[in-house]
C-alpha cells in the first residue's frame, strides 16, 4: 500500500467529513466554552466577555484546589485497583483456550450494554444498608447463631445480640468502588491487547533459564507490556477524574469530585464562566497526564533505537 503522502488528495477527501464533524461538534463548542471562561456573569443568563482571569484565580482557591486534589487521589486509587484487578484478568484471557476468549471478552464488555445510570442504581441496591450484601451477611449471621445455639453455647458474646448492618454508601469508599466497577473494562481491554501481542517465547525462555512464575511476571511480562499498562492507566484515570454521576449518587458531602463541582456551576449555580474555568483547569491536568505519557513513550523509543543501533 502506498503511503498517504503519495496520495494527499485522496487522503484529504477521505478525512474531510470526519474533520468537519470534529470541528463543528467538538472544536467549535469547546472554543465557545474557552471564551466563556474569560467572561463575567451578568444577571441570571447574560455573560459578558471581558477577558478577565478572575474565574481562573477563583478556581485556584484552596477550597476548589482541595476538591481537585481529592478528585486526583480518588481517581488514582480507583485506577490502581483497576490495574491490580485487571492485569490478572487480562492475563487469564490471554492464555485461555481460543474458544473461550470471545466469551470472556464478551463478559468484560457486557456492562457497556447497560446504561451507566442503571448500573449505578444497581450498585446502590447492592451496597445500601438494606441491600444484597447486608442481606447476605445477615443470613450468614442467623445461620452461625443457629449453629452455635445448637452446640449449646450462647451466640451473643461471639456474634453480638443482633446483626449490625454495614454502612457502605455515601462515602469515599463507595465512590472508589463505583469508579472501579465502571472503569475496569477500560483497563482490561488495553492490557489484553498488549498481552496478546506479546511474544510468548520470551516467557518460555525466562522459565527455561530458571526464573519462577513471579519473577517472569515482574521481570519480563510487565516490562514488555508497559506501553499497554500506561495506555490502560490513562484511559482509566482520565474518565475517572472527570466522573460526576458515580460520586453524585454513591458519594456523600465529603466525597464530591471536581466533576460534581463543574456540574453544579452550569446547572444549580448558573455560573457558566466559573464552570468553564474549572472545566479547562481539569482539561489542563488531563493534558499534563497525556504529556507525561508522550514523554515516556519518546524516551522508550530513544532507548529502543539506541539498543538497536
Amino acid at each position: 500500500m502506498d503511503s498517504w503522502k503519495n496520495n494527499r488528495g485522496l487522503f484529504a477527501i477521505l478525512t474531510l467529513p470526519a474533520t468537519l464533524w470534529l470541528a463543528a461538534f467538538f472544536l467549535v463548542p469547546l472554543g465557545f466554552v474557552w471564551l466563556i471562561s474569560f467572561g463575567e456573569k451578568q444577571g441570571i443568563v447574560d455573560i459578558a466577555l471581558t477577558w478577565t482571569l478572575d474565574n481562573y484565580l477563583r478556581a485556584l482557591d484552596p477550597l476548589y484546589l482541595g476538591i481537585l486534589f481529592r478528585s486526583v487521589w480518588v481517581a488514582g486509587i480507583a485506577t490502581l485497583i483497576c490495574l491490580v484487578v485487571g492485569f490478572p484478568v487480562a492475563l487469564a484471557i490471554t492464555f485461555a483456550p481460543a474458544r473461550w476468549k470471545p466469551i470472556l471478552l464478551l463478559l468484560v464488555i457486557l456492562p457497556f450494554w447497560t446504561n451507566l445510570l442503571i448500573r449505578t442504581y444497581a450498585l446502590i441496591a447492592v451496597l445500601r444498608t438494606r441491600g444484597f450484601i447486608n442481606f447476605g451477611l445477615e443470613w450468614l449471621w442467623e445461620k452461625a447463631s443457629a449453629v452455635i445455639a445448637f452446640l449449646g453455647m450462647d451466640p451473643t458474646p461471639i456474634l453480638g445480640e443482633r446483626f449490625q448492618a454495614f454502612d457502605m454508601l455515601y462515602n469515599s469508599g463507595s465512590v472508589i468502588f463505583g469508579l472501579v466497577y465502571v472503569h475496569l473494562p477500560f483497563m482490561i481491554l488495553p492490557l489484553y491487547a498488549a498481552l496478546e501481542r506479546l511474544d510468548k517465547s520470551y516467557l518460555e525462555a525466562s522459565l527455561d533459564l530458571g526464573a519462577g512464575q513471579w519473577r517472569t511476571l515482574f521481570s519480563v511480562t510487565v516490562p514488555l507490556t508497559l506501553p499497554g499498562i500506561l495506555s490502560g492507566v490513562i484511559i482509566t484515570f482520565i474518565p475517572a477524574l472527570g466522573a460526576f454521576l458515580t460520586p453524585d449518587l454513591l458519594g456523600g458531602p465529603d466525597s464530591q469530585m471536581i466533576g460534581n463541582l463543574i456540574e453544579r456551576q452550569f446547572k444549580a449555580a448558573n455560573d457558566w464562566p466559573f464552570g468553564a474555568a474549572l472545566s479547562f483547569l481539569l482539561m489542563y491536568v488531563t493534558f499534563f497526564v497525556l504529556a507525561l505519557r508522550a514523554v515516556g513513550s519518546s524516551r522508550q523509543a530513544r532507548i529502543a533505537a539506541a539498543e538497536a543501533g
